[in-house]
């Protein structure tokens, strides 16, 4: 391969092939001076439908079909039928190949027996779109534009604000939600007004610990929702180290631009969330090599830190067919959030080793009915839990998630703007139905959630059995008008109390109030 594989197009190239073609648009003019007026604008009426409908295309960068390469690398395209487009470079080295073989000769025999083995291909023939979708390309920046800043430093929310919007969606969790709206504030400070008296201020990223549906994915999620910036939640236990199979370290960006609809300069100040992340810790005892645990957490310290690399554009790992793109990952805010099973028990023992020796020393099981244990934790024990190090330097902000009561799992059913209660009445709404629940029915379904210790989770699959009969009976009857669900229902003492259109309702038992 030499050094002219590559190349840029020069200008006196450009120049050349704009003469060209004027000259053969020319002649083709003269040749044509008697073609009918209406005939021509016919035709550039339909040009005209054409590129209307290409207009999504033209916000996006051209690739090479054979190279993978962007129009901003490989320069001008040729475009082929089906949304082909072949770069300059590319092109040359396929005619250079071509003409070292007879092909005329092949072509013009229609036996082939010139080229035995050998076949053509029409572009026309092919069906559907033959090129390359919009979701492996770049978004294409326009010239002549003025641009407009991803984030202003004077509409950057202020953390009481932004906590006042967590607490319109998040129950509880106030210590978290204080933690992250500060956090996200500094960090997007920080971005927006870059560095100030050469001080450069460095990234604020998040380790979030809790147990299972407290609402660590929840919210970030909501927290993204507020922002308005690109928001991508990867999976860690589907990460491995490269060159195995799995998805390779850099598809965490790769959702991020995605996310971004391609655009590079918006996805390089978006936050990613890697949840699951306890599952790459180091494995114990094991003597095969540990593709999906340390060496995720060695690949990964470079994201964290901030680096420019290479991202394979709408897949999930890098190939010869995968167009890639540059990203860089210092503005982008990596919150990372895992249930750490087990590492109460290492806090237990690091507690009980501190306070079991001499008088006025705690019991053994001083610390075992403590739910909030892991509020206690330092980075020692996440140390000992498995994590790097240096993967644990590189998450500065680390606070814990309470687990759930009974009294949150209630406010859970009703108080958040979207809560479970209200997404099932609206649901009968549609069926003209009103739902009602009592308050002991609540009590009821907190007490079952707690039971399964699968944290706010557990609530939908309590109601949704609760509810079936009733969703599927409402629509058979079109006298029916309001449903109340009561704890001896819910208890499995009784049934949920049914009201008809235009009539009384019933008394509900012990004269409950309706929620």
């Amino acid at each position: 391969m030499t050094s002219d594989d590559y190349r840029e197009v020069t200008e006196e190239e450009k120049m050349q092939t704009t003469e060209g073609v004027d000259t053969t648009v020319a002649d083709s003019a003269k040749d044509t001076d008697d073609t009918p007026t209406d005939l021509t604008e016919g035709h550039k009426d339909a040009s005209k439908t054409e590129d209307a409908g290409k207009g999504n295309d033209k916000d996006y960068e051209d690739v090479c079909f054979i190279c993978r390469r962007p129009e901003s690398k490989a320069g001008r395209m040729f475009h082929l039928p089906n949304h082909i487009c072949v770069c300059d470079d590319c092109m040359h080295r396929t005619m250079d190949t071509v003409s070292q073989f007879d092909y005329q000769g092949t072509l013009g025999d229609p036996n082939m027996d010139g080229a035995p083995g050998f076949s053509f291909i029409n572009l026309a023939n092919l069906q559907g779109d033959g090129g390359i979708p919009n979701k492996q390309k770049l978004k294409k920046k326009k010239e002549g534009e003025e641009q407009i800043p991803v984030l202003d430093i004077k509409n950057i929310p202020a953390p009481h604000k932004i906590k006042e919007s967590l607490d319109q969606y998040v129950v509880g969790q106030e210590h978290a939600k204080k933690v992250i709206s500060v956090a996200v504030y500094n960090h997007y400070k920080r971005v927006a007004t870059g560095t100030m008296d050469e001080i450069e201020i460095e990234k604020s990223n998040m380790l979030m610990i809790g147990p299972t549906g407290c609402g660590k994915t929840y919210l970030v999620k909501t927290l993204a929702r507020l922002l308005d910036v690109p928001l991508a939640i990867a999976d860690a236990t589907s990460l491995t180290e490269a060159g195995y199979i799995g998805d390779d370290i850099e598809s965490v960006i790769s959702k991020l631009l995605a996310a971004a609809d391609n655009d590079v300069e918006r996805a390089e100040m978006g936050i990613v969330f890697i949840d699951e992340i306890d599952k790459i810790a180091k494995k114990q005892n094991t003597n095969s090599r540990d593709v999906s645990g340390e060496s995720v957490q060695q690949g990964m310290l470079k994201l964290l830190e901030g680096a420019e690399i290479e991202v394979p554009v709408g897949a999930s790992s890098k190939g010869a067919m995968v167009p890639l793109a540059t990203v860089n990952t210092r503005n982008i805010l990596f919150i990372c959030g895992g249930a750490f099973p087990e590492l109460d028990t290492i806090v237990k023992e690091r507690l009980n080793k501190a306070a079991s020796i001499g008088f006025g020393s705690a019991l053994k099981d001083a610390y075992d009915k403590d739910k909030n244990i892991l509020d206690q934790v330092k980075v020692e024990d996440i140390r000992k839990f498995g994590m790097i190090p240096e993967f644990i330097g590189r998450l500065p902000v680390i606070f814990t998630l309470q687990s759930l009561t009974e009294e949150m799992m209630i406010r859970i059913l009703r108080e958040p703007k979207n809560a479970i209660l209200k997404q099932y009445q609206k649901l009968l709404e549609l069926d003209e139905v009103k739902l009602d629940f009592t308050d002991g029915a609540l009590k009821a379904i907190a007490e079952k959630a707690m039971q399964q210790d699968t944290g706010a989770r557990a609530l939908r699959s309590i109601i949704e059995e609760f509810m079936l009969d009733i969703m599927y009976e409402i629509p058979k009857d079109d006298n029916i008008g309001t449903v109340t669900i009561t704890e001896d229902y819910i208890r499995g003492k009784g049934g949920p109390v049914i009201g008809l259109r235009g009539s009384e309702p019933a008394l509900l038992p012990d004269h409950e109030e309706k929620n």
